[in-house]
């Protein structure tokens, strides 16, 4: 470490000779023990002010952060992106901070070493008279040096702070280093990162998993009380808009939506969240909507969403996970297709069904449980709603969601609900 300072400080004391015209010395002197560093420049400005303003500058840029000599050389090349990187802040100042330091070092400068025991004359000697100002300015160097470094480090861990204090894994389109994967050591096969990983949400009003193939979301989860079904929220402030988080590759937009003969239906209703305008407002993000019958949207379904409300004013809590099915039906070759129809230029899937999942957590701590599945296509309004009721264990199966096992984790007094069926 001190042969790259003595290097580094026999170089600029070169440089600074020929600046001159005559030439510059500089005496370093090794220790295995206590190394303690001064310097003064004279004869130009002897005051102990000058000193010390010129060793806070030489410590901070030569000693903290020595200043590479690719920074001379012309920019790189563009990256992968066609953009070429911008220099960091602190070299590129260090790079415009050059000429004051050649203009500095025409002063006569002479730097000394001093090195010696912390209990030896050397130290005694720099706290005295004119060194004490210098010996100050050089802790003072490089404490600051070392916050600055500090702080520049913790600002490239800004983004990654924010999105470590949500809730939920944040949506990424490919892990940007090699993650641990569980029970696993190949780490060599995540080197290049992951194509994607679980899309998740957390917004103000709902939870959301979103799935880039269908354009959609694969459930979105919001909690209804008494308290979010209470507000002043105005639906006519509200727009439908991207939702920006998407990659582009894999977001609806509102012109994938018109002259389609669909509905931008809710998953996440906006009725359930009149507690806030924002909570309200993020209900309208097409990552939460789904090609929907515009019949259905606006009757059978809509009655299901109010209905889940009315159980909300009555049981404590009431949770409510929604999404989309595909289906299979039989063709006329007696064979089993999955078919779904696309709309607009991003290919968004409309599902064949719809699911909602009801929690519903009453006062006594008892849990019921009450699942619905509805074609997407018109339904006639007048059919009582408990007709849509199905086992849990349809919806399980069909959508690759678990919602029992996670329920039972919780308690163990769990009622489901069914058509024509109580247990």
């Amino acid at each position: 470490m001190l042969r790259g300072w003595e290097s580094g400080t026999r170089g600029w004391a070169a440089g600074a000779g020929a600046g001159a015209g005559r030439p510059r010395e500089v005496a370093v002197v090794s220790h295995p023990r206590k190394y303690f560093c001064t310097f003064s420049f004279e004869p130009l400005c002897r005051g102990p002010s000058f000193n010390a303003v010129l060793s806070f500058v030489l410590i901070k840029w030569f000693l903290c952060t020595p200043v590479p000599q690719t920074l001379l050389s012309p920019p790189p090349p563009p990256g992968p992106g066609g953009v070429a990187a911008a220099p960091r802040r602190p070299l590129a100042l260090k790079a415009a901070m050059l000429p004051l330091l050649r203009a500095l070092s025409s002063c006569q400068a002479t730097a000394r070493l001093s090195v010696g025991r912390s209990c030896g004359p050397s130290a005694r000697t720099m706290l005295r008279g004119r060194w004490l100002l210098p010996g100050a300015s050089l802790a003072l160097g490089a404490g600051l040096g070392a916050a600055l470094t500090a702080r520049r480090r913790a600002e490239g861990r800004e983004a990654e702070g924010l999105l470590g204090r949500l809730p939920v894994v944040p949506a990424v389109a490919a892990a940007a280093g090699p993650p641990a994967l569980p029970g696993s050591g190949r780490t060599e096969l995540t080197k290049y990162g992951l194509p994607g990983l679980a899309q998740l949400r957390s917004r103000e009003s709902y939870v959301l998993c979103y799935d880039p193939r269908s354009r959609s979301a694969l459930w979105v989860i919001e909690q209804l009380n008494r308290e979010t079904l209470s507000g002043t929220s105005d639906r006519a402030a509200c727009d439908f808009q991207e939702d920006d988080s998407v990659h582009e590759y894999h977001r609806a937009t509102n012109a994938d939506y018109r002259g389609s003969g669909f509905d931008r239906g809710h998953l996440a209703a906006a009725a359930n969240h009149k507690w806030s305008q924002k909570a309200m407002r993020d209900t309208f993000y097409l990552s939460n909507i789904a090609p929907q019958d515009p019949h259905l949207n606006q009757n059978a379904w809509n009655n299901l969403e109010k209905y889940s409300r009315s159980l909300a004013k009555n049981n404590k809590n009431v949770y409510v996970c929604t999404g989309p099915l595909y289906l299979p039906r039989m063709e006329a070759d007696g064979k089993m297709y999955v078919k779904y129809q696309v709309i607009g230029k991003n290919n968004v899937a409309v599902p064949t069904h719809f699911f909602k999942v009801l929690i519903l957590e009453k006062e006594s701590g008892e849990i019921e449980l009450r699942s619905y599945v509805m074609p997407n296509s018109p339904v006639d309004e007048k059919i009582p709603l408990e007709r849509f009721l199905v086992p849990i264990e349809s919806i399980e199966r069909a959508s690759g969601l678990l919602f029992v096992p996670n329920i039972l984790k919780r308690t163990g007094n769990l009622k489901a609900i069914t058509a024509g069926n109580k247990r």
